[in-house]
């Protein structure tokens, strides 16, 4: 009985995993099909690759979503991680509705959080473009950076830090020697979740873009809404693989349990 149970839980695994995997495998191998038709057999070629890699405004466009994606990294990480300090040494009136208030922007839908943003941009006069899109997507992305160092400080021994310093350590070699060795690996899982979620973030950019400065994701909807042409597949699968392989490279470093 208990093999059965087994097999059948290797079966269900197995088919959740297809039906997560499978149009993106689909494709990625369509990515390699030479024909513009995706007709079969499957005939291996790079051809749309080296299209898209000739193609100024798809390059342009990806040039500027990697810009924002390291801004928006750099800021909501520092502000994160700070953030996260902060949250874990004091205690102050509100704390608990303040670290309750993290989790909604996270479950809010962006097509919300992309209109309140327009809305509220254009009411304080810095309204579309770059600035507005970096500081949305900061807004976005901190929560995972405050979730994510505040797991991995969690499991940090405070009296670390009070027995460096009864050893003569000052503030800045505890912080330096202690503190950041300990939550570095949360802070890099962190930065990495910060620019999955700005690079693929879509909504966001496009209700805060001017027109004419398009990142990657908005630029493949307005090519789908023309026709859907392979160099499509080959972008969106190096996104995927980037995304995937940041995401996993985070998931693998957050160490959230802690060291055990």
């Amino acid at each position: 009985m208990l093999r059965m149970l087994g097999i059948l839980g290797r079966i269900w695994l197995g088919l959740i995993l297809f039906f997560l995997y499978a149009p993106i495998v689909v494709m990625a191998v369509m990515s390699f099909n030479a024909s513009p038709y995706y007709q079969l057999p499957f005939e291996f070629s790079t051809r749309w690759y080296q299209e898209m890699a000739a193609n100024d405004q798809i390059i342009t466009a990806a040039i500027r979503s990697v810009l924002i994606a390291c801004a928006t990294t750099v800021i909501a990480t520092a502000l994160g991680t700070a953030a996260s300090v902060a949250l874990f040494r004091y205690d102050f009136r509100a704390k608990r509705v303040l670290q309750a208030l993290l989790f909604p922007p996270i479950a809010i839908p962006w097509l919300i959080s992309g209109t309140a943003m327009l809305i509220f941009f254009f009411s304080i006069g810095i309204g579309r473009g770059t600035p507005a899109v970096i500081i949305g997507h900061v807004a976005l992305a901190l929560p995972y950076v405050i979730v994510t160092v505040s797991a991995r400080m969690s499991s940090f021994d405070i009296t670390l830090e009070e027995a460096a310093r009864s050893l003569g350590a000052s503030q800045w070699t505890v912080l330096r020697r202690v503190t950041l060795p300990w939550i570095t690996p949360g802070i890099i899982a962190g930065a990495l979740f910060a620019f999955a979620v700005s690079f693929d973030q879509f909504v966001v950019s496009y209700f805060l873009s001017e027109p004419g400065d398009t990142t990657l994701p908005v630029l493949i909807y307005t090519a789908i809404r023309k026709g859907f042409t392979p160099e499509i597949n080959a972008i969106s699968t190096i996104i995927i693989v980037v995304s995937m392989a940041l995401v996993l490279f985070a998931t693998r470093n957050s160490k959230f349990g802690g060291e055990s």
